[in-house]
């Protein structure tokens, strides 16, 4: 299989962690859709990253249905839960990292705007999103190692992804003050060897 990221997509590495917990090969196509000359647009209609094509030819877009196929596949471990409502859960906390990472990257590109051409509304709009949706976090993390049956799940990825692109783009927000047991989640899913190898630097 096939992976279209740039390298820099928290989206997209959420994928690649995934794939790297259950060691499934796959090839990794860099590409950023913001370029003039990007592919992406060729492979999902809507220039996003990330893109996963099977060996079959088969395309899934975005990150979220890309989990949800990887799943299918049915190799262990598991990270998301055969049980039904457990599933929904898991999804749920993917849906508020997620939701965290919209935000911030709304906030991100409004920053590469001309000062002149920046709402400074929309910065505090959206941060108070990510405040509100890290708040709620620290909330579900109230007892264990993990999110969900204290064992690594994908809610554990998505919201490993979400904290670390807030240290790597929007440092300033200094989110760990305010949240310890996000802080601790986040040290010690961190040192996993996927979330090393993967890890953005530029």
């Amino acid at each position: 299989m096939k992976l279209t990221a740039s390298p820099t997509s928290p989206f997209a590495r959420k994928i690649r962690i995934l794939l790297a917990e259950k060691r499934i090969a796959f090839d990794l196509v860099e590409d950023s859709p913001w370029e003039s000359d990007s592919g992406v647009p060729e492979i999902n209609p809507l220039g996003k990253v990330p893109v996963l094509e099977t060996d079959e030819g088969e395309v899934f877009f975005d990150s979220p249905v890309i989990a949800g196929y990887i799943e299918a596949l049915d190799l262990p471990p598991h990270f998301i839960p055969g049980d039904a409502m457990a599933a929904v859960r898991v999804r749920q906390t993917e849906a508020l990292a997620d939701g965290i990472l919209d935000a911030a990257l709304l906030i991100r590109l409004e920053s590469l705007r001309p000062t002149s051409a920046q709402m400074q509304d929309t910065a505090a709009r959206q941060g108070a999103k990510i405040e509100r949706g890290l708040q709620a976090l620290e909330a579900r993390l109230q007892t264990g190692h993990w999110f969900h049956e204290d064992k690594l799940s994908l809610a554990d990825i998505a919201v490993g992804c979400a904290l670390e692109y807030l240290d790597f783009r929007l440092p300033e927000l200094g989110w760990r003050d305010l949240h310890p047991r996000l802080a601790d989640f986040a040290a010690r899913i961190g040192r996993r060897p996927s979330f090393v190898a993967t890890r953005p630097h530029s």
